[in-house]
């Protein structure tokens, strides 16, 4: 990776790409940047023909060294680093702001689709039309493309998606005489039911924003819009006030616990069956498996509840790209990279095995193949229903700039809200303020919405 100067002009280029927003097909476009002096005095070095580089790439993908080895072994003069960083509460994306400020970014990193926009704030990420990354449009799905679409720049390789759906453990719902829930209604009757039994059917984790986020998405939410140059922020819409109505009933009737999850305590109750079921995604049999081993067997994996019966409305939890920091030394060496390690067949062979979510190519493997914890879901082929819920989601959904700040938020005033005896609509009201607050104050015009 090569270092490079933080111009004082960047805040009228990363204003120019996230604020001239204009709607198009995908639900809105940003502008593309200017500044030619700057990027003439930091133009990209062309490897020479037998020049052995070596790229830095920053990733918290589980098993992502397996399909690196692969890369490096057919690749000797190009050769990549995997630095693994932390992806507690943000961690990796801290780091990753603050070497991009700092000058030295790696060359590639991963990046959840939610947060690619907070980085064009930064000016952290390189435009792939500069070095002919729009020829690889047709290997992804359309939609998971679209997330790192601005304008007509393309600023990262779509990686993974995760689908929504629900976790139970069969083996106690049949005991207990409960069937799947089919709705949020049935999910509810299911936790009081659970609840007499001595277990809790689930935890309102407070931090996890992104959780919360795929429930608002499923409702119908639609938390971020752009039109001409400005934003409209709308957390505090009706879809996600009924979703946040919903878990507070659940909250006060005290039929979900209000740990964390996805740490130790939760673990506990994941294994001793405190905790019968998850609101997950794809990526979650991983996770399960990790984690609680010694319940194989007893999982499976059923549709997300719905609003309202019969429905088949989706959402997505997480969704990664590979993305190319503007910093990079040999951009079109890690262009080659990026794509190769989300559409090449083994390389997603390798990503599968890891557990890392539901591959955004188009082509180079079969739903069948992401049931890889097969005998841990009792011999269920349960990447169908993630694959059908792939197929459900609502595409108008889009990402607008500061969610990561955006997750901090929530998690803040749910905490606090739990603590204090506050209702989850003023959670709302008060995130959709500060949210609004947080982007004016990056200089980009915003209205209130909802």
């Amino acid at each position: 990776m090569r270092t490079y100067d933080t111009n004082p002009s960047g805040g009228a280029r990363r204003r120019s790409v996230l604020g001239g927003a204009a709607a198009v097909a995908a639900g809105f476009a940003l502008a593309g940047c200017g500044g030619d002096a700057e990027d003439k005095k930091n133009a990209p070095e062309e490897r020479k023909k037998g020049q052995k580089i070596t790229l830095t790439f920053w990733s918290w993908v589980p098993g992502i060294d397996k399909p690196v080895d692969l890369w490096n072994s057919e690749h000797p003069e190009v050769q990549v680093q995997v630095e693994k960083v932390s992806a507690v509460n943000g961690a990796q994306y801290a780091k990753m702001h603050a070497a991009i400020k700092a000058g030295n970014p790696p060359d590639l990193g991963q990046i959840e689709f939610p947060v690619v926009p907070s980085f064009l704030l930064d000016n952290g990420l390189l435009d792939l039309t500069t070095i002919g990354g729009e020829r690889y449009k047709k290997e992804f799905v359309g939609w998971q493309w679209q997330q790192s679409v601005f304008g007509k720049g393309v600023y990262a390789i779509p990686q993974a998606s995760g689908p929504m759906g629900l976790f139970i453990r069969r083996d106690l719902f049949e005991k207990w005489d409960i069937e799947p829930p089919a709705t949020w209604d049935d999910y509810e009757a299911a936790a009081k039911k659970i609840r007499k039994k001595g277990a809790w059917i689930e935890t309102f984790a407070p931090t996890n924003g992104n959780r919360f986020a795929g429930y608002a998405w499923q409702a119908g939410a639609k938390w971020y819009a752009a039109e001409g140059d400005t934003w409209t922020v709308a957390i505090d819409d009706e879809p996600t006030r009924k979703v946040a109505d919903y878990w507070e009933g659940l909250v006060k009737q005290k039929l979900v616990k209000t740990i964390p999850d996805r740490q130790n305590a939760w673990y506990k109750d994941i294994q001793t069956g405190a905790i019968p079921a998850w609101v997950g995604a794809s990526w979650g049999d991983a996770l399960l498996v990790g984690n609680a081993p010694k319940t194989k067997g007893k999982w499976r994996a059923v549709p997300l509840p719905q609003w309202t019966k019969g429905a088949d409305a989706q959402a997505n939890w997480g969704g990664s790209t590979t993305a190319v920091f503007a910093g990079a030394t040999y951009p079109k060496d890690a262009l080659d990279f990026a794509v190769w390690l989300n559409t090449d067949p083994e390389a997603i062979k390798l990503l599968i095995e890891g557990g890392y979510g539901f591959p955004s190519a188009k082509q180079g493997y079969e739903t069948s193949d992401l049931d890889v914890h097969k005998d841990f879901f009792g011999g269920q082929a349960y990447s169908q229903v993630f694959r059908k819920a792939g197929d459900h989601v609502d595409t108008s959904w889009q990402w607008g700039p500061g969610v990561d700040t955006l997750y901090q938020r929530l998690g803040d005033a749910f905490t606090e809200a739990l603590s204090s005896g506050d209702s989850f609509r003023s959670v709302l009201k008060k995130v959709q303020a500060q949210t609004v607050s947080d982007l004016k104050g990056k200089g980009l015009k915003v209205a209130s919405g909802g």
